[in-house]
């Protein structure tokens, strides 16, 4: 079962397009860079509100997803949270590594020299305890 063909997948990547051109654009000082920034922002908000409400839309006013579109979404929601604990293993295996057996050319040892570090015990612990404390 397919649903009516949809607009939002190509404006999304136009969208998500000019966000990134414009946040290196607005980074490296280039003229135009803000408002290319803004309107991506803009591009991908606007996106995300009417696709949602295009899908509400055909699910509880339409009734265009049977069982199969149902379980397609279910899979979709499913494939993007495992990818992202894979995306996030990921990075705590690069640091563990890095940390845990630094290598020559950082000196051998961790933190690297010449590396501000930043106490744990003041605004990261605080972010901790507020991060665990909200879920």
């Amino acid at each position: 079962h397919l649903v009516d063909p949809s607009p939002w997948p190509l404006v999304a990547s136009i969208g998500a397009l000019s966000l990134t051109f414009g946040g290196v654009m607005f980074m490296h000082n280039y003229s135009g860079g803000g408002q290319l920034l803004c309107l991506g922002i803009i591009t991908v908000l606007y996106v995300m509100i009417t696709w949602w409400r295009d899908i509400i839309r055909e699910a509880a006013f339409e009734g265009q997803h049977t069982s199969a579109v149902q379980d397609g979404l279910r899979l979709g929601m499913i494939l993007f949270i495992v990818s992202e604990v894979m995306f996030f293993f990921a990075f705590f295996w690069a640091f563990f590594t890095s940390s845990l057996a630094p290598v020559f050319n950082i000196g051998g040892v961790w933190p690297p020299a010449g590396l501000e570090v930043i106490s744990p015990w003041g605004l990261p612990l605080l972010n901790t305890v507020l991060l665990l404390s909200s879920g």
